[in-house]
């Protein structure tokens, strides 16, 4: 197996993430601030969680936002800037081009923001599971993708969007994490973000949700 991997996890602009997610810090009124605080915690929680998991080398932030690259920063980590058009796709690719010209050896994985109640040891797992292969793990509902691993010296090939579990298969990938449920559970709905709290969120959400009382409802 390679040394280990290095993670992309994009980040749209804060104005524009998550937007099925607002207004679940503030009982619904949807306040632009808090929406943003929410979606900051989710990230860094998801960091947090990976930068400690065996089989990882590196977590690397794709953004181009500017509160989210101080947050990123602010934490040691690496921020690479995204394309300035071109989407989710567009963005892993470039940072998967960055990273192969600098090292070609190198393992590139994408990884979600939005894993709240990652377990570092869950993701290790997962990654242990993959070997040398290209790999991902596909979400709670099994048509997603939460993590996406090229084989060492490939390019990603990022497919996600609607049914990316299905392209990514097809792409060759053999699916892991089955067994891992804080890497499948990402949060896209209020519903989600139930689910993820039943598995126990990190330290940056129960935060923010319970800054605004939103515990009772989220069970952190």
């Amino acid at each position: 197996m390679c040394t280990g991997v290095d993670l992309l996890v994009p980040v749209k602009m804060l104005h524009a993430a998550k937007s099925r997610l607002l207004g679940a810090a503030d009982d619904g009124v949807g306040n632009p601030e808090r929406h943003a605080q929410l979606v900051v915690a989710l990230l860094l929680d998801t960091l947090t969680a990976a930068r400690a998991a065996e089989g990882v080398r590196r977590v690397i932030a794709v953004t181009s936002d500017l509160t989210v690259s101080a947050a990123v920063r602010a934490e040691g980590l690496t921020v690479l800037a995204e394309p300035p058009s071109g989407g989710l796709n567009a963005a892993l690719q470039h940072g998967s081009t960055q990273l192969l010209s600098g090292d070609p050896t190198v393992r590139v994985g994408a990884l979600q923001a939005d894993l709240p109640a990652l377990r570092s040891e869950d993701l290790a797992e997962a990654l242990a599971q993959a070997g040398d292969r290209r790999a991902f793990c596909a979400d709670r509902q099994g048509t997603g993708t939460t993590m996406l691993i090229a084989a060492p010296g490939s390019p990603l090939l990022p497919g996600f969007g609607v049914g990316s579990a299905e392209r990514h298969a097809a792409s060759g990938a053999v699916q892991v994490g089955t067994d891992r449920p804080t890497l499948r559970c990402d949060v896209d709905t209020e519903d989600d973000l139930r689910a993820a709290a039943g598995l126990g969120l990190g330290e940056n959400t129960r935060a923010v949700l319970a800054q605004y009382r939103r515990c009772d409802r989220h069970a952190c």
